[in-house]
């Protein structure tokens, strides 16, 4: 096998991966609001490694992280995003050129738009009741959101953060 196509293996299965994995957080995320360290980590070490074959485009990458994480750090504490997001986007950054990262953001804030918009519809839905044994899942999933909804529960911000994090990484090729 060539070295170029075993780069390409790499980054094809590091992409996989990575999708996979954001699948992941978003369906935790909606369940327990929480983005675990493990995700995030192995978010980052697979960013790490499909930019080995380019290693200035992974120096850039890692300043653009830092910089990304001092600056969502700031919002962090003033209380305007989660933790688990700030974890989640610099993970991300990690694995994407500068013009990844700036997709990233302007796609995941679209997502969050649409997040936002889905829970401000939510508030004209009827009250929910508990979902009967055997219900489906969307039943359930939504008795519980229209329940967090009315006790003010944040956005599982990182369903956002996955939907523009996957689009990156399929715009950025397979």
């Amino acid at each position: 096998m060539s070295w170029i196509a075993s780069t390409t293996w790499i980054a094809s299965t590091t992409s996989c991966l990575e999708i996979a994995l954001l699948l992941y957080v978003a369906t935790i995320d909606i369940a327990t609001r929480l983005i675990r360290n493990e995700i995030c980590l192995a978010l980052a070490l697979l960013g790490i490694v499909s930019q080995l074959a380019s290693p200035m485009q992974l120096v850039q990458s890692l300043i653009v992280a830092a910089i990304l994480l001092l600056v969502l750090f700031v919002i962090y504490q003033r209380g305007l995003i989660g933790g688990g997001d700030v974890k989640l986007l610099v993970a991300l950054a990690i694995g994407l050129p500068l013009s990844g990262l700036i997709e990233l953001l302007t796609l995941t804030a679209l997502a969050g738009g649409a997040l936002g918009m889905v829970h401000l519809m939510m508030r004209a839905l009827p009250q929910p009741r508990l979902a009967p044994v055997g219900s489906s899942l969307a039943r359930r999933v939504y008795a519980i959101e229209r329940w967090r909804h009315l006790r003010h529960a944040p956005l599982p911000y990182g369903v956002a953060i996955a939907c523009g994090g996957i689009w990156s990484i399929l715009s950025k090729g397979f």
